[in-house]
């Protein structure tokens, strides 16, 4: 492992995997300039004191815990699975998963309660061992490698608990869904042993700030409309924005200009009761940055 440049801060990233490009556009998107991480384990930025470790996803937990790494951007599934004590920092909005029992479509079980007695598959034992023990759920956990889902079919397990994204895996192997452990995203972890006082968290406050930004304008589009003066009531009830829309006079009597930010998924909604209200030359603009 290369030695720190001084007050550098160290960032744990996936290697190679589903995280790995989410991640690394990310870090861009909050500015940070760096090489190509292929074939390389380490790597510098070049405009801010932060230092990249491409690490298999399963060993980020632990070189962020054990102080290694000062953050990590990793998925609540591996943070659950390797027990891992790290402060969790902020939900970064990609790498959505759940952890799920699922079972053979013809099978009689419907539900978790009914696996007393079953053998279960799973690359995810811990997870599973502590859901059966919260549910009181007494059943055999077979531990794989991988490959859960074909398990059933060879007669190795009842039942099995895996990732699944869209579902698409369990359907071409003729599985059903029958209960959710828990939901996973990417989130951005911390070594519970970083000093408040050091120079390393003083460039996490700025890194979180960049962050909050990107991640506020992600969920926000920029709408500029003309509306009569008479609608603004109800146009500021459908665009609260982040505080207040912005109200501007137009050269035509009793008409306004209004700008605000909405929320995207709530988009299309608004727009048609825009429309409604009055609303006119509606435009939706991209939102890059956001600093509040």
């Amino acid at each position: 492992m290369p030695r720190r440049n001084g007050e550098s801060l160290r960032i744990a990233v996936q290697s190679n995997g589903r995280l790995t490009g989410y991640s690394l556009e990310l870090l861009k998107d909050i500015g940070l300039e760096f090489e190509d991480h292929e074939r390389r384990l380490f790597t510098r930025c070049r405009n801010f004191p932060v230092e990249l470790l491409f690490l298999r996803d399963d060993d980020i937990p632990e070189y962020v815990a054990d102080g290694v790494a000062d953050l990590g951007i990793v998925g609540l599934n591996v943070i659950h699975e390797k027990r891992a004590e790290v402060d969790r920092l902020v939900p970064l909005g990609f790498g959505f998963c759940t952890l799920t029992l699922a079972v053979p479509a013809n099978a009689s079980i419907r539900s978790p309660s009914e696996l007393e007695g079953a053998r279960i598959a799973t690359t995810h034992p811990v997870s599973l061992a502590r859901y059966l023990d919260e549910e009181q759920i007494g059943a055999e956990i077979v531990e794989l490698a991988g490959g859960a889902e074909i398990a059933p079919a060879l007669d190795v397990a009842d039942a099995i608990c895996d990732l699944v994204s869209t579902g698409t895996t369990l359907r071409i192997h003729d599985l059903r869904q029958i209960g959710d452990v828990w939901d996973s995203e990417a989130w951005l972890v911390a070594s519970p042993g970083l000093d408040e006082g050091s120079g390393r968290s003083a460039l996490v406050k700025r890194l979180r700030v960049r962050l909050d930004g990107l991640l506020t304008a992600r969920r926000l589009k920029y709408v500029t409309l003309n509306a009569p003066r008479e609608a603004l009531p109800r146009i500021r009830e459908i665009l609260p924005g982040m505080r207040s829309p912005t109200v501007v006079p137009l050269a035509d009597s009793g008409m306004v200009a209004v700008h605000a930010a909405a929320q995207e998924e709530v988009f299309w909604e608004a727009m048609e009761r825009l429309k409604e209200a009055g609303a006119t030359e509606i435009l939706v603009l991209p939102v890059e940055k956001v600093m509040r």
